[in-house]
């Protein structure tokens, strides 16, 4: 069983937690992140035009730039996490310049020797699955697909044809961070999700309190937390780790505790 097919095999829903490498001290708010009970952990890729990230992660992205990180500073901190870490799952998270700048080939071969788990590529429709899918799923890596409100039914199979890993459900048609869909409309979408894949789903985009996660944890395979988190690296700055690591401890509670509650 791969980290990810264990990490969604509980029963409750896995809290998947995002942070941008490179922003703050990256190692110490990873093991944070672990240490406050995230099954999941993303890495942010810093990229010059995140199209998909709302102000929280585009600042990131800017201060992890203007402090020098490379691609290959990532994939040293994705190894320092896996020799740390050797059981809890870590997926990349970017654009597809940095990862097809020195081709997927290499890119898939690189993150697989830093212990990566899946990737998810934001701007590389599944029509385009060439371009990465084959070198990463070579590799061992799961190629992670987004859905989205907008993802009707004659384009859902697509979206699923080579995922694997987890579907990211994009719950709101817009930037990261701003909004958070209504619980209905999660529900609805989570159900017509499964009804079409057995791989796990799991549901992000404005998702910052504990009782918003506790709510989507009763229907989704996975809750994801991202631009609060980034919020607290930014505003903390040495203190991150403990802020990060209380915080992250409060939406995992809420998930364990929606998971024992009954259908």
């Amino acid at each position: 069983m791969s980290r990810l097919s264990a990490a969604f095999g509980n029963d409750r829903a896995a809290l998947v937690a995002f942070v941008t490498a490179g922003d703050g001290d990256t190692p110490a708010i990873l093991d944070a992140l672990v240490a406050g009970g995230a099954d999941v952990i993303e890495l942010g890729m810093p990229f010059t035009d995140p199209m998909a990230d709302g102000p929280a992660i585009q600042a990131a992205n800017i201060r992890s730039l203007a402090a020098g990180t490379t691609t290959a500073d990532i994939l040293l901190i994705a190894k320092g996490f896996r020799d740390r870490h050797p059981q809890v799952p870590l997926v990349l998270m970017g654009y597809a310049n940095p990862m097809l700048r020195r081709g997927g080939g290499w890119f898939a071969e690189q993150a697989a020797a830093a212990g990566v788990d899946g990737v998810i590529c934001v701007d590389i429709p599944p029509e385009e699955d060439d371009q990465l899918g084959p070198a990463l799923r070579s590799a061992g890596i799961d190629p992670i697909r987004l859905a989205t409100p907008t993802t009707d039914a004659a384009r859902l199979p697509q979206v699923l044809n080579g995922a694997s890993g987890f579907i990211y459900y994009v719950s709101v048609a817009g930037i990261t961070g701003l909004q958070q869909a209504a619980q209905s409309s999660i529900e609805d979408a989570v159900a017509r999700l499964k009804a079409a894949t057995d791989i796990p789903v799991a549901v992000g985009f404005g998702v910052r309190t504990p009782d918003q996660a506790a709510a989507i944890a009763r229907v989704a395979d996975g809750v994801v937390v991202g631009s609060a988190i980034v919020e607290l690296v930014a505003g903390h700055g040495p203190d991150a780790p403990a802020a990060v690591r209380t915080y992250v401890t409060s939406l995992a509670d809420a998930i364990a505790s929606a998971r024992k509650e009954p259908a």
